[in-house]
């Protein structure tokens, strides 16, 4: 997968307007970010926003900011699906913006 398409599926699985919010969840730990490694992937992800900008009503409220220490969750955070089957989940295809092989038209 390209840095691109995995953009495309971030902005394409959540809800990129909400300050600090994830569907029910709420708290700066649900903020939505995008964290790049180099001038490049900064760059490509800020033209990324600018693009999907197009297809939202309202304004995006992601971050873009560089990537610094990784933390992986505990064990019981991992696989948390499959572990707890029929919980609520806003993280789903919703095909907001398309890719840039399919006929672009606004939402």
């Amino acid at each position: 997968m390209s840095y691109e398409q995995l953009l495309n599926a971030f902005w394409n699985m959540h809800d990129p307007t909400t300050l600090n919010r994830q569907g029910p969840d709420m708290g700066h730990q649900y903020r939505s970010a995008i964290f790049f490694h180099d001038p490049e992937q900064e760059k490509t992800a800020r033209k990324s926003k600018e693009d999907a900008q197009k297809f939202f009503d309202r304004k995006i409220v992601t971050e873009i900011v560089p990537a610094t220490d990784f933390w992986r969750a505990e064990d019981y955070h991992q696989r948390y699906f499959e572990k707890h089957p029929g919980h609520y989940s806003c993280h789903f295809v919703r095909g907001w913006v398309p890719s840039e092989t399919e006929e672009v038209k606004p939402a």
